[in-house]
């Protein structure tokens, strides 16, 4: 039956090394939308996030597999507004993702960098909090084993990975909805995603001990791991 089990073999167009450069481009762009209406972070912020935020000195935060920057740059607005000081680290391995990210208005409190989250275990480096949007899905079981690996590394208080929830309404839903989003693979890919994505009782079957797996309205998994 359809969505019954993870398409693992499916493929994501902006992943191909050969996808169009202005379809890309116009994908990352588009992302700061759909992950308004549907990635839940402001919520997540305010649940997770800042409660483990200091008030008396510069936190520090690391987003892991950031695309198009988006998801960062909502963070430093919500750390402005609540007051808090607030430095992230984003990174992403891939240099078209990372060129994009460079190029858009420089956010003070906020560096991209094209790098692994091994690399910065290997540095030494590490972050209050740690997070990743709609990176999971994408991961083979070695490298999932690989990113909670360096999140248990890198993050001292809290580590969050979002990730998509899969269903047949969610799918349903996204295809109707995402319609008007012409000229990006926004559509297409996000339909692949959701085939892609773990219910929440299949991560729970991956996931390590220190791990919790909750669900979030709508159609979403947070994975969480507290320090």
């Amino acid at each position: 039956m359809f969505l019954t089990h993870r398409d693992t073999a499916a493929v994501e167009e902006m992943d191909r090394p050969d996808c169009d450069p202005a379809r890309l481009d116009r994908t990352y762009q588009q992302f700061n939308l759909v992950n308004r209406c549907v990635a839940g972070w402001q919520l997540t912020w305010a649940r997770y996030i800042r409660p483990v935020l200091s008030t008396t000195r510069t936190n520090t935060l690391l987003d892991i597999g950031s695309g198009g920057g988006d998801v960062p740059r909502a963070f430093v607005r919500w750390a402005r507004r609540d007051g808090f000081r607030l430095e992230i680290t984003a990174i992403d391995p891939d240099e078209r993702a990372h060129a994009f990210a460079s190029s858009q208005r420089t956010t003070p409190g906020l560096s991209f960098r094209r790098a692994y989250s091994s690399e910065l275990v290997t540095e030494g480096a590490t972050f209050d909090v740690v997070t990743s949007n709609h990176v999971l899905h994408h991961l083979t079981p070695g490298e999932l084993g690989g990113l909670l690996h360096d999140s248990e590394q890198l993050g001292t208080r809290l580590a969050l990975h979002s990730d998509l929830h899969r269903t047949r309404l969610g799918f349903a839903l996204f295809s109707v909805g995402t319609l008007p989003l012409r000229g990006s693979y926004i559509r297409g890919d996000g339909l692949t995603s959701i085939r892609r994505s773990y219910v929440a009782n299949e991560l729970r079957a991956v996931v390590p001990p220190g791990w919790r797996v909750e669900r979030q309205i709508p159609f979403r998994n947070l994975l969480v791991h507290r320090a």
